[in-house]
């Protein structure tokens, strides 16, 4: 069991019978002789989606959880189910849209590079790639002199996700968003 000072973005630990995946790591060294390291963690409740926040000394011990990682991708959607498919030996897995409400502005037909988290055969959270992809749908036409400036407009992909991009940025481009900040990055 990892002490609370070995905690990373990313991991998986079980507080109380709930699974929760770490999201932020805040590091206070209190300024007075003898004080310990606190550690101030921000969780995302697995599969529903709740926050909570803990706050942990460097030496306090969590439960960690048995994480599998598998490289899936998505299948299909139905209603409110999504449906991934294990890349290597063909198993799909089910999940309910609050289950992947952070990454469904992102997630498009063929996408590649995402990891599917298991806990006993059973898909709790998916993680897509930091940068992916897109088509823009819809955009204003950019000025005749659109030079490199900051000034921005905005655009609607083919999935739906709508986000500010450079005037220099045509319909059909593909560009590429970075997934955790939501903003435009650069040209494919």
């Amino acid at each position: 069991m990892p002490r609370a000072s070995e905690l990373r973005k990313g991991h998986v630990v079980d507080i109380s019978g709930t699974l929760y995946r770490v999201l932020h790591i805040d590091v206070r060294s209190p300024s007075s002789r003898g004080a310990q390291t606190l550690y101030k963690v921000r969780f995302n409740q697995l599969p529903q989606g709740g926050k909570r926040e803990e706050t942990f000394i460097g030496d306090d011990v969590v439960t960690s959880v048995a994480l599998e990682r598998r490289q899936v991708s998505l299948l299909y959607r139905e209603d409110n189910i999504y449906t991934f498919m294990d890349q290597e030996d063909y198993s799909q897995y089910s999940v309910d849209k609050e289950t992947v409400s952070e990454q469904l502005p992102f997630l498009s037909d063929g996408l590649v590079g995402i990891n599917g988290m298991l806990v006993d055969e059973q898909l709790i959270a998916i993680e897509i790639p930091i940068m992916v992809e897109l088509l823009v749908a819809q955009c204003m036409p950019g000025a005749q002199a659109a030079s490199v400036t900051g000034r921005t407009k905005p655009a609607k992909c083919v999935n739906g996700y709508e986000l500010q991009v450079p005037e220099y940025i045509k319909e059909g481009e593909q560009i590429k968003v970075n997934t955790e900040t939501g903003k435009f990055v650069s040209r494919a």
